[in-house]
């Protein structure tokens, strides 16, 4: 081969020739990825079926892609999806037990009494008892009225999850969690419809159909990456010994950490997944949650917050080519069970060990993927018909299914009282005195109040404000004490946005802090 080309571009005779067929491999190419483009089906501006899942007011309008139905340009597709992609922010707050081995902050080893012990009025100086853990994914909005599709584990046991969709901010609800699938449900409230996304169908896609992957990886917000599918079916082993529920779309499109819960589009800009995971081992390889999963739970996580599932209590596998003589059977369609849980549903309608599962209700089960999502869709208490080969003869059965137990709890959402005019700052604060001003060598000039501890659950954490920070003025309106700053706080009205000065002693720079009162 490499005499070949070597030959050719040495000789002018024979290089004519493959010029000539060179142009004409590319004309047909180009005209080949342009037909892909051209040919798919117009479905950001078609109606949405499954619209109503959701909620989504009939009039409301899906993003506009006019230039997707005759797409020429990837950039074309990323225009017109990334209105309806979100960066996720999820803050949990964990109590710690205690504070002890915490190192002395450097502050306090100025604050010390005459006896050498460190002074009592700056106990403040310990760090908070809570522990905040701020993560970060992605998410897309799929009704105009603000519900937002991310995955599980990006807000689970989240204290505090916020949407940022363009470069407007809102604070979510979490509505409904389903880890078996790694699937979450978010509402906002934006008073204004929402662009969104066209739930595709993840069953027709095919190893090597384009896709693009669009989120915040590593926090570089409306990122999107291009490739194709790399296979369908995948079980990975990131839900547990159980993976019954791992159906995942294999892709080369590169996901990385801060994509989870992001859309997985085709060239029609319809979401066919959710990414969820990656391969730190290789090169892209990424892996996303088919739609067809979303779509089937959708409804349940929207109106129970959870997803109820029909349970058999069986372990299955695929047949495989040599299954077929041992088990007398002519193909390998179906599902071989492999045990039978005690207990169980199956065992209660006697299913066995060996039992090939061919059918069930009116579905043909050719993979044990067709009866995991077949019975998981159906709700405890439903009745039906499986039918088995047994030792080369066709058995039918009733099971009456129960309800599978979830592979984790979710936890319970608790009422939270209203706090007072103060505490939801979650600030403590102190005049400042003349030793104080001294200890701080701060400037005559700077008055204010001295910020001694910032929870982490404060608004003003977020805003980076920390102990020994003083604020100065609120509203353009100047602060002499702690007093005076509780004062214009608890007489700010409910929804404004308070605009805080703040001199950093660390720092020894001034900067604008704001937050919004509840």
């Amino acid at each position: 081969m490499i005499d070949r080309i070597s030959s050719a571009s040495s000789s002018r005779r024979g290089r004519t020739p493959l010029i000539v067929l060179a142009l004409i491999a590319g004309t047909v190419f180009g005209f080949a990825v342009a037909s892909d483009f051209q040919t798919v089906r117009p479905s950001i501006a078609a109606t949405q079926d499954d619209g109503e899942v959701v909620g989504a007011a009939a009039t409301a309008q899906r993003v506009e892609a006019d230039a997707v139905r005759a797409i020429g340009s990837f950039a074309d597709l990323a225009e017109a999806a990334l209105p309806a992609v979100a960066t996720i922010r999820a803050t949990t707050i964990r109590q710690t037990s205690s504070r002890d081995g915490v190192p002395e902050d450097f502050f306090q080893r100025f604050f010390r009494s005459p006896d050498g012990q460190r002074d009592p009025r700056f106990r403040f100086q310990q760090p908070p008892p809570d522990q905040r853990d701020d993560g970060s994914g992605s998410g897309f909005v799929v009704s105009p009225d603000g519900w937002v599709v991310t995955n599980n584990h990006v807000i689970d046991e989240a204290t505090k999850v916020v949407v940022l969709l363009g470069e407007r901010e809102y604070e979510a609800e979490v509505r409904g969690q389903d880890p078996e699938t790694d699937l979450a449900l978010l509402k906002v409230d934006a008073g204004t419809p929402l662009p969104y996304l066209a739930l595709g169908d993840s069953r027709g896609l095919r190893a090597g159909d384009w896709v693009m992957a669009i989120g915040s990886p590593l926090g570089y917000g409306s990122s999107v990456t291009v490739g194709v599918v790399s296979a369908k079916g995948r079980s990975i082993g990131i839900t547990g010994p159980d993976s019954s529920f791992e159906n995942f779309i294999q892709t080369d499109a590169a996901i990385n950490r801060g994509n989870s819960g992001g859309p997985l589009v085709n060239t029609a800009g319809e979401v066919v997944g959710i990414s969820t995971a990656m391969n730190y081992g290789a090169e892209n390889i990424g892996f996303a949650v088919p739609v067809d999963t979303l779509k089937q739970i959708l409804p349940q996580l929207r109106d129970d917050g959870r997803v109820r599932r029909g349970y058999l209590g069986v372990n299955i596998r695929d047949l495989q080519y040599r299954d077929m003589e041992a088990f007398g059977v002519e193909s390998t369609d179906g599902a071989l069970v492999t045990n039978v849980r005690n207990g169980t549903p199956a065992e209660k309608a006697g299913l066995e060990p060996g039992d090939i599962i061919v059918r069930v209700d009116e579905h043909k089960v050719e993979r044990n993927r067709d009866l995991i999502d077949y019975v998981s869709s159906k709700a405890p208490g439903d009745k039906v018909r499986v039918e088995v080969w047994r030792d080369r003869v066709k058995v039918e059965k009733t099971v009456l299914l129960e309800e599978r137990e979830p592979i984790s709890e979710v936890a319970e959402l608790t009422e939270v009282t209203e706090p007072d005019a103060m505490e939801w700052l979650g600030l403590q604060l102190q005049d400042l005195d003349r030793e104080t001003r001294n200890e701080l060598e701060l400037d005559d000039s700077i008055e204010g109040v001295l910020v001694t501890q910032v929870a982490p659950s404060s608004p003003l954490y977020e805003e980076r404000v920390q102990p020994y920070d003083v604020i100065t003025e609120v509203d353009g309106e100047a602060v002499r004490s702690a007093a005076d700053f509780e004062a214009v706080v608890e007489g700010a009205p409910s929804g404004k946005l308070l605009r805080l000065y703040v001199q950093s002693v660390r720092a020894n720079t001034g900067y604008f802090a704001i937050v919004r009162v509840p």
